[in-house]
């Protein structure tokens, strides 16, 4: 009899995190490695969020937490919704878990059944596709184009569903491609999604304050409030206010839901951080200028690296309208042979290849389900990434 749960079989270990850790391993071996793999800001935390934190041990907040959530950062988030999404949820309606991913996990726990199918716009974040395997679903794919900017139409939205179909997770802006919809384009999927009732949405809105378009943030549940009752819209800290570490998702969504989640919850973490917590409603409810600081800097850094890879005829680099990822295509290097001698037959070993030469580690498409791609985090300093597509232009002008 086999020890491990036949389930494991079905999941891969994250590819994201399996880049970052190679890179991490060749620098410990004295190689100059540039790592554009993490997708995680650079920047530190605020201080007032800090503080707030330090505040909050020295009142003694350090003891176990309600399972959802205290009450302060619940009403926080609600609040938060009402101000910058305009949907109304009571506290009780929130959620507070150990990072977004927990939230979606979570989600996805209580509520799918075998043969229950997931879509999944690809390319996707890594963990959605085994998020949905480890919980007995079956992931189902509906591929976007670059000359679509990597959004899913309408059209293949209705293509893609089936009876079958229990969620869809919608991720805007998106890692990896960094696409984002406009309200416009949220109300032509809605119009779709309104006719296949049985169908939820999942909205990942975790990179919502970094966008670089020219009109505000929307997402499903406003821009279509028929939606309301059947949608998940889940956020966190983690990138508006450089809290990766601090590990606090949170999300909305109807009392059933909110509720069996929150059982799910009481059994596997049980409240999250007392101090993240605190840290989290100061990031909600206190000053906001580095979240626009921090936008600002991202978009420059964007601009920087479409210039720059774009200036390599083996890359097609479209610019990302959110998040701090770009997603070049490598099509015209597939092939090509590399100084190795090894023959670049996909964006794998592209990627493979160029970390060998030149030092610079980034993620192929493959992991993201839509190939023949690549990711670059640009959440880094300009000078680590102007180097670094000198790097990748090196490289490419190597191949023959």
């Amino acid at each position: 009899m086999a020890f491990l749960a036949d389930n494991l079989a079905r999941v891969q270990p994250s590819q994201t995190i399996a880049v970052a850790e190679k890179a991490r391993e060749l620098k410990a071996q004295g190689r100059d490695v540039i790592s554009l793999s993490a997708g995680e800001p650079d920047f530190d935390t605020p201080d007032n969020i800090k503080e707030a934190a330090i505040a909050a041990i020295k009142r003694g907040e350090t003891k176990y937490t309600p399972v959802p959530g205290i009450m302060e950062l619940r009403t926080a988030i609600a609040e938060k919704f009402k101000r910058e999404n305009g949907l109304t949820y009571k506290p009780t309606q929130t959620i507070v878990g150990t990072g977004g991913k927990q939230i979606l996990y979570n989600a996805l726990a209580a509520t799918l059944n075998p043969g229950d199918e997931v879509l999944i716009p690809a390319p996707y974040w890594v963990s959605y596709p085994d998020m949905v395997l480890l919980n007995g679903g079956e992931p189902r794919f509906v591929d976007t184009t670059l000359e679509n900017k990597f959004k899913l139409t309408p059209e293949a939205l209705e293509g893609a569903l089936t009876p079958k179909t229990k969620w869809l997770i919608f991720n805007s802006p998106s890692n990896p491609s960094g696409a984002a919809y406009t309200e416009a384009e949220l109300k032509a999927l809605a119009a779709v999604l309104m006719k296949h009732p049985h169908v939820w949405i999942m909205s990942d809105d975790m990179y919502e304050h970094l966008l670089y378009i020219d009109e505000p943030f929307s997402t499903l549940a406003a821009a279509e409030p028929e939606l309301y009752s059947r949608t998940l819209t889940m956020n966190g800290v983690s990138k508006a206010y450089a809290m990766t570490g601090w590990r606090i998702g949170y999300a909305g969504g109807p009392d059933e839901l909110i509720k069996a989640m929150t059982k799910i919850q009481s059994q596997q973490t049980s409240g999250t951080c007392s101090i993240a917590q605190w840290a989290a409603v100061e990031a909600l409810t206190g000053p906001q200028d580095f979240v626009e600081t921090s936008r600002k800097a991202f978009q420059k850094r964007r601009d920087l690296v479409v210039s720059m890879l774009n200036q390599s005829a083996l890359l097609k680099c479209p610019e990302p309208e959110g998040a701090f990822y770009v997603y070049p295509s490598c099509a015209a290097a597939i092939g090509k042979k590399a100084p190795s001698g090894k023959t670049i037959e996909n964006d794998q070993d592209f990627v493979t290849e160029l970390l060998e030469a030149e030092g610079v580690a980034v993620v192929h498409g493959g992991a993201f389900g839509l190939g023949p791609n690549f990711r670059i985090s640009y959440a880094t300093s300009t000078e680590a990434l102007e180097a670094a597509c000198e790097r990748i232009q090196r490289f490419c002008n190597t191949l023959s």
